[in-house]
């Protein structure tokens, strides 16, 4: 029983190393190939330090051919003794050369072998990693689709943004200095359901300044360049965007972003004249929230 045991705990520690090597080997194959070839440049330096002596040999060797067809006649030492010799010569001293340095060319070989290996299991797990995207972004697409079909854009929009609507009452104040009380609807929006591509424009950005005013023409003077850039270019990166208003780039912003096709928005909207961004529009706030209509993932459509 304690060998069945020890048998199973020994299996799963293989496994779970093999597996551990497959998750790291890009890794391992990027180190594996940057010491190989320094290792490669080093032998190959100390190689040429013996050249001159591994090389005397064969020198010598073709000397005396050289001298032999000087020194002899044609009866003596033909033409075709001459070319085999010569052929001889400059053989042994290419073997020379190959055992000199073939250790140090082998392992570069096999550096640069290492090296390409990495980067193609790296493009392998991208294009699975944008394939699950791209798959679960057409996914919830759809659903969106099915949820404005069925209660409309706005029902859908508000389901995606959080926003829900709460009733109270207003006191009111006429020409006539009569005072009564009327309903009114406030929209709440759940500053949790905004997406991940979201950013806040405020003084941490450069492009920020001091004025309602300012900002709001800024924005609004930027998304039309966006719009601009994307329709006349075919496609527009959120990065892109992200410098424009002086925000710090992001990993997703590099493979998101705009594409002009039948499937997309074909403009750009930053989400200025959203629900929550009220007080931004009507002056009350200098930053706003932005959440911008990108296409999703557009690296695999340009």
């Amino acid at each position: 029983m304690e060998l069945s045991n020890a048998q199973g705990i020994v299996t799963r520690s293989l496994s779970r190393g093999g597996l551990l090597a497959k998750k790291y080997s890009p890794e391992i194959l990027m180190g594996l190939g940057v010491i190989g070839i320094v290792t490669s440049a080093v032998m190959a330096c100390k190689a040429t330090l013996k050249l001159d002596e591994v090389m005397a040999p064969s020198e010598q060797e073709l000397i005396k051919v050289h001298k032999g067809r000087e020194t002899y006649t044609p009866d003596e030492y033909s033409q075709t003794d001459y070319q085999k010799d010569l052929g001889l010569s400059y053989l042994h001293r290419g073997l020379a050369l190959s055992k000199l340095y073939g250790p140090a060319a082998l392992i570069g070989v096999a550096s640069i072998s290492c090296l390409l290996g990495s980067h193609v299991i790296l493009s392998k797990r991208n294009i699975a990693v944008m394939a699950a995207y791209k798959l679960i972004e057409d996914s919830f697409n759809k659903y969106r689709d099915r949820i404005a079909a069925e209660f409309g854009t706005d029902k859908e929009r508000n389901f995606r943004f959080g926003i829900t609507q709460e009733t109270g009452t207003e006191t009111v104040v006429d020409g006539d200095g009569k005072k009564s009380k009327q309903k009114i609807t406030h929209d709440l929006v759940d500053p949790s359901a905004i997406s991940d591509y979201a950013i806040f424009f405020d003084e941490n950005s450069v492009e920020w300044k001091r004025d309602n005013n300012l900002n709001k023409f800024f924005l609004t003077s930027t998304q039309q360049y966006c719009t601009d850039a994307l329709r006349s270019r075919g496609h527009l990166f959120l990065n892109e965007v992200y410098d424009m208003l002086g925000v710090p780039r992001t990993q997703a912003g590099s493979v998101v972003g705009w594409v002009m096709s039948k499937g997309g928005d074909e403009f750009v909207d930053f989400g200025i004249y959203e629900v929550r961004n009220a007080d931004f529009v009507n002056g009350y706030e200098r930053s706003i929230l932005l959440d911008f209509n990108v296409d999703g993932l557009i690296y695999d459509r340009i």
